[in-house]
């Protein structure tokens, strides 16, 4: 059944794909963005369709739609330290007041709202991996809580609305992801690492190294994504990644080895409260969804490669003066 979708966040990098893939099956897609930290050019190709809508509009300033609304994905906040951090406060806001906002108008209309939540809510694990039962290892007050607590408090906000006011919610929490449409300069781990090696710079490694992270190709995620929002009888939270675990160094390495790159690894002090070990239990996922990531890494990578190869970088700016500063996302 054709819908009337709203996208929150929809320029961004996982926010882009997902307008493709609801484009792709029938639903008409009206995408809010504030461009604080995307570009325009991922959704070039949507701006031709007759059923896509782009509205600059930040979402901490409430937003009145026309028309009904059926499906609300709120995939609007910024992801990596560097952005967030610029403007903590701000980033706070996105995902309250920016949340409030949104399961307003899900209460108004009667729409099914899903919030994309993130790994973070973990902190730094004591566990690994993660079920969606462990209550995370957070620092309330350092340099990433904005963010960490932030999509804390909005997960809280979900489950009440739901409870107070009966709002159809899904809460997904993103593990890390990867692909075509990132932005060269998000300071995330793939594309810096990808960026230096395609560009022969030193490849840059936070701590030792040894970190892990699991790396998700965004197909795979936003077809978590669907699955997760279109499901019934689940709430969630459900955890959305890759359940294999891969070190920073071992990324950094099937980096230049499928770039062809002379890159060299060098190492700077690893940024507060930056996780040692982040894998997802997928259980959840899989048994409730019947998804699993299908894209395996050295198949990601390569088209990843291949999309950062494409690109003009004369043609993208850092989204803030910090994009290249620790700390970095791994």
């Amino acid at each position: 059944m054709a819908m009337r979708v709203l996208v929150t966040g929809g320029v961004g990098f996982i926010g882009s794909h997902l307008c493709r893939r609801l484009l792709d099956d029938g639903h008409d897609v009206v995408c809010l963005d504030n461009f604080f930290t995307s570009s325009e050019k991922t959704i070039e190709p949507l701006l031709q369709e007759d059923r896509f809508t782009l509205v600059r509009h930040d979402i901490i300033d409430p937003y009145f739609p026309e028309g009904q609304v059926d499906r609300i994905y709120n995939m609007a906040c910024p992801a990596a330290p560097g952005h967030y951090q610029f403007n903590p406060v701000r980033t706070m806001k996105a995902s309250v007041l920016g949340l409030i906002n949104m399961l307003g108008m899900a209460k108004a209309t009667g729409a099914r709202i899903l919030q994309a939540s993130t790994s973070e809510v973990y902190g730094d694990p004591e566990l690994s991996p993660q079920p969606e039962t462990y209550r995370g290892n957070v620092n309330p007050i350092g340099p990433r809580a904005c963010y960490d607590e932030g999509k804390r408090a909005a997960e809280t906000l979900c489950f009440d609305y739901h409870r107070e006011h009966d709002v159809a919610i899904r809460v997904a929490r993103i593990f890390n992801t990867y692909g075509p449409n990132m932005h060269p300069f998000d300071g995330r781990v793939v594309s810096n690492f990808i960026r230096q090696a395609l560009a022969g710079e030193d490849i840059t490694i936070f701590g030792d190294g040894e970190q892990t992270r699991s790396f998700c190709f965004v197909s795979d995620l936003v077809d978590g994504l669907v699955r997760l929002m279109e499901a019934e009888n689940l709430t969630g939270p459900v955890n959305l990644g890759n359940p294999v675990e891969r070190t920073i160094r071992d990324l950094a390495e099937h980096v230049i080895a499928q770039t062809g790159s002379a890159s060299q690894l060098v190492r700077r002090p690893l940024p507060p409260d930056d996780p040692k070990q982040r894998c997802p239990d997928i259980t959840v996922a899989k048994d409730r969804l019947d998804w699993a990531p299908s894209v395996v890494l050295e198949t990601g990578l390569s088209t990843t490669i291949e999309y950062f190869r494409s690109i003009n970088l004369d043609e993208w700016t850092p989204p803030t003066p910090f994009w290249e500063a620790p700390p970095q996302r791994q």
